[in-house]
């Protein structure tokens, strides 16, 4: 399997450096691509060191400078940092999640390099609803509803663990459907259902010991709460969430713009 991996590499390396001349992408920018699929396919794993500098001069027989470039674009992704006088080093990849667009799990999983999975811990129908507050406002989804529990993994690692209750007056029949995929392909394909507005709270916590051992962890972790309502249209609640994303394994950015300008600020 090593044999077949550095075969690999070195054939990868060969492509690149065959297409140079063809191509418009900066060289950089290709030789950067390339050390990036390597950890992604998990040939270079967590705290191994990346080709160095003059190891790249060498290999793609480019100047410095280009040489700097390809390493730079790798640590400003976040895939790997730089140690003074050791070298670059792979780093333990956390997952960027934007509090600014509607992506699901599998979706935010997949595009950042991790196969994801689901295990469904519990499915239930709730006769009474649900409603919780969000943003200082009270929402209420009327019964019944269907609750769902489900444990979520990237590469088999736990990385968070909801609790949904999705509207069974927009989604009839939905305790027959898969639960280990995306609930927003089975909102949009099986319902025609299309997702206009998602409104959510984000606060940190330390996980107690329950939810510990959902994570496999001994000791207590921060982790991201976030408690949310989703509508599929003008004051259609389609589900209400709450969920645990392990502190340790997600970044989360929010977008700013500039409004109007206030007075004394």
């Amino acid at each position: 399997m090593a044999r077949q991996s550095s075969y690999l590499s070195a054939l990868s390396w060969q492509v690149l450096e065959m297409t140079d001349s063809n191509s418009k992408v900066p060289k950089y920018y290709r030789i950067s691509r390339e050390i990036i699929a390597r950890i992604r396919s998990g040939e270079l794993r967590s705290g191994m060191r990346i080709p160095s500098e003059n190891e790249l001069i060498e290999r793609y027989g480019i100047s410095n400078t280009t040489a700097r470039k390809a390493l730079h674009e790798i640590e400003a992704g976040g895939w790997c940092t730089r140690v003074k006088g050791k070298g670059t080093f792979v780093r333990e990849r956390n997952v960027h999640r934007s509090a600014n667009r509607i992506l699901g799990f599998t979706r935010n999983m997949r595009e950042a390099g991790f196969t994801p999975s689901t295990r469904v811990l519990d499915a239930r129908r709730v006769e009474t609803g649900y409603a919780a507050d969000i943003n200082g406002r009270r929402y209420t989804m009327p019964g019944p509803v269907y609750k769902i529990h489900r444990l979520r993994f990237a590469d088999e690692v736990p990385m968070m663990i909801e609790v949904r209750y999705i509207s069974l007056e927009f989604c009839p029949g939905i305790e027959t459907r898969d639960f280990t995929g995306s609930l927003y392909d089975i909102y949009e394909k099986d319902y025609g259902l299309h997702l206009v507005e998602i409104k959510q709270v984000l606060s940190t916590i330390m996980m107690d010991t329950v939810t510990q051992r959902f994570f496999d962890l001994n000791e207590p972790v921060p982790a991201f709460r976030v408690e949310g309502v989703t509508f599929c249209g003008k004051e259609m609640i389609l589900e209400m969430e709450e969920s645990i994303y392990r502190g340790d394994k997600y970044r989360f950015s929010v977008r700013a713009t500039p409004g109007r300008r206030e007075t004394g600020a």
